[in-house]
């Protein structure tokens, strides 16, 4: 008989990076565009390019810091997930205390940063930590705990915004509120691949608190974000490469929609939807620069 090699132990650098996420680029980028949205909105498609700069490298610090808490909070969940089992804390790849540690240098990283901001906006980062932390704890009581990641997701449109402008008007608040409804919904179906594990645990999330009409929660949520960015887009009199786009994403999510309402799906289906929200978003994102530029 011919023995397996014995497979050498991943890295630990390596473990850390799948650790921060950032060997899956989507959820990283999903929580920057929201802020991308607001700075350059805020700013008439000509903010500063530091301050730019500044939003980008604190939501990779942020989201950074929020994956490892959830990790931490989780570490004895995840093993019996199948998607998040092989997560280095849950498979013990790493310890807590590496993971306490790699927490403390991201939040200080993104502290960092936000000193480089106004006094509104300092606050805003500060206050936004609390809903960061406790995320992973409203599963275990709260039986929507996606409405405290959608409200943490949120804040990144307020920082955004009263950087550059120092100040939050009646259109920051909208699409504060649109983004609230966009990841209320990617994030339900986000949870719908886990609704077995979840419900075998007793962990709570929005795709079992809807349980049947989970898929109607998703169109409402995403018909909630066009409304809100069409009221929006209206306000700030945005041109019609912001429609152009705007169509297209409502487009996108009125064919997801459709597509969650099959009586069953593969569970990669609902990482593949998660995934074409960033691409929407980009897509908005785009719509929003060209109207400011053209």
């Amino acid at each position: 008989m011919i023995s397996q090699p014995e497979q050498k132990p991943e890295p630990v650098w390596q473990a850390i990076i799948r650790l921060l996420r950032w060997d899956k680029p989507a959820g990283r980028l999903i929580l920057m565009i929201p802020a991308l949205w607001a700075v350059f909105l805020a700013g008439e498609g000509k903010p500063p390019l530091l301050l730019v700069g500044a939003i980008v490298l604190g939501s990779l610090a942020t989201s950074a810091a929020g994956c490892v808490v959830n990790d931490l909070w989780d570490r004895d969940i995840d093993p019996q997930v199948a998607r998040t089992r092989d997560r280095p804390l849950a498979s013990r790849a790493l310890s807590v205390k590496v993971g306490v540690v790699v927490a403390i240098v991201a939040f200080l990283c993104a502290g960092a940063i936000a000193l480089y901001l106004n006094p509104i906006t300092f606050g805003l980062c500060v206050a936004a930590v609390p809903a960061i932390i406790l995320y992973p704890l409203a599963k275990r009581f709260f039986p929507i705990p996606q409405l405290v990641l959608a409200i943490a997701w949120g804040f990144g449109v307020l920082i955004s915004w009263s950087a550059v402008t120092a100040n939050l008007v009646p259109a920051t608040w909208i699409l504060w509120g649109a983004t609230v409804l966009w990841t209320l919904g990617f994030d339900t179906v986000y949870a719908m691949s886990d609704r077995e594990d979840d419900r075998q645990l007793g962990i709570n999330s929005s795709a079992l608190f809807f349980g049947n009409y989970a898929a109607v929660a998703v169109g409402i949520f995403f018909a909630g974000t066009v409304g809100l960015l069409a009221e929006l887009g209206l306000i700030m009199q945005l041109s019609g490469a912001f429609w152009l786009s705007l169509l297209i994403a409502s487009g996108g999510w009125l064919w997801q929609y459709l597509r969650l309402r099959q009586p069953s799906l593969p569970r990669p289906v609902y990482g593949e939807i998660f995934g074409q929200n960033v691409w929407l978003g980009l897509i908005l994102l785009a719509g929003m620069l060209s109207s400011s530029w053209f």
